[in-house]
């Protein structure tokens, strides 16, 4: 069952809530006093965004969270764990965006500690390796491993085999690479669901992420183009299923909720992937939140409760 349907109101300035308003206001203040992201060296920018001074806000350590490493393709591959009050209901595999280039498990404390007290899931999110130090395929091999690992050990580690898939960003464009390769290099499907942020299906750039131009709202063209470039530096190409998911064949993939903000610069790819997901007979949903700027749930406000409140009964239901 999909539900897809599309209030073209909610694209206009009347439906943008004055706190979304506010909340915009200041991301764009607060980055476009910065003369060039970019210019500062990428190991000073990652330990800036875990020491809170990126432009996501940084939640406490969670009680519940540990650390763990997994065997990888190219070495161990540490995976943070939250783990619910009683015995886990299914497991949450997580993936954080951040272009590819930037972010970590750690940066999504508040969202993953939610999601295992809200939805009694253990949570496990990948900090899988990051470009351009270690471009394509490194990363989506790296979720891949993860994901086999889970089906390997999620039964006597976790006592469950319901699974769900989800991240934002790069991360929900690696989630659906996960699911396609799980698919296609070893014939199973063990996710029943996936919750899809914010994703960025098509690195040759929907016109939305074209268009967008250099609005520091979260992510600009310019950002897009520079994350692409870091991920593609050795190998991979925009027009391979592997690196832009929109281009593969989506039957017999999971039901997904996709969230996107009507003020984001991939909003198109949202639009897009959600339907092309429902055309290929799976199940979709879509939810446009007006106003809403890239991973919006990750910054406070009405619409980032709304849409966490939205992702909660998902998770729980599935």
């Amino acid at each position: 069952m999909s539900k897809l349907v599309l209030d073209p109101a909610v694209f206009s300035d009347a439906a943008v809530a004055p706190d979304t308003r506010m909340v915009n206001d200041a991301i764009v203040k607060a980055l476009g006093a910065i003369p060039d992201r970019w210019a500062t060296p990428l190991p000073d920018i990652r330990a800036a965004r875990l020491a809170g001074k990126g432009p996501f806000p940084l939640a406490p350590e969670s009680p519940r969270a540990s650390v763990e490493t997994i065997p990888g393709p190219r070495g161990e591959v540490p995976v943070r764990i939250f783990l619910p009050d009683g015995a886990p209901k299914g497991v949450y595999l997580h993936i954080h965006g951040g272009g590819w280039t930037v972010g970590s498990a750690r940066e999504n404390e508040a969202l993953l500690d939610r999601i295992a007290a809200n939805c009694g899931l253990a949570v496990v999110s990948v900090d899988y390796a990051l470009a351009p130090e270690e471009p394509y395929p490194a990363g989506p091999d790296d979720c891949e491993a993860a994901a086999l690992w889970l089906v390997k050990e999620g039964k006597v580690r976790f006592g469950t085999e319901r699974f769900a898939i989800g991240g934002e960003s790069g991360g929900a464009t690696l989630a659906v690479v996960t699911l396609l390769r799980l698919r296609d290099r070893h014939g199973i499907a063990p996710f029943s669901a996936a919750v899809l942020t914010a994703g960025c299906y098509d690195l040759r750039l929907t016109p939305s992420a074209r268009n967008w131009g250099d609005l520091p709202l979260v992510l600009n063209t310019r950002d897009i183009t520079f994350f692409v470039g870091n991920y593609l530096r050795l190998q991979g190409k925009a027009d391979d299923a592997d690196v832009s998911p929109l281009l593969a064949k989506l039957k017999g993939l999971p039901k997904a909720l996709f969230i996107v903000g009507g003020r984001d610069a991939l909003v198109d790819d949202t639009l897009f992937m959600a339907n092309a997901w429902a055309a290929a007979g799976n199940g979709a949903e879509l939810e446009v939140y007006p106003g809403g700027c890239h991973v919006f749930i990750a910054f406070p406000g009405t619409i980032s409760d709304q849409a966490l409140k939205r992702i909660d009964g998902y998770l729980t239901e599935f």
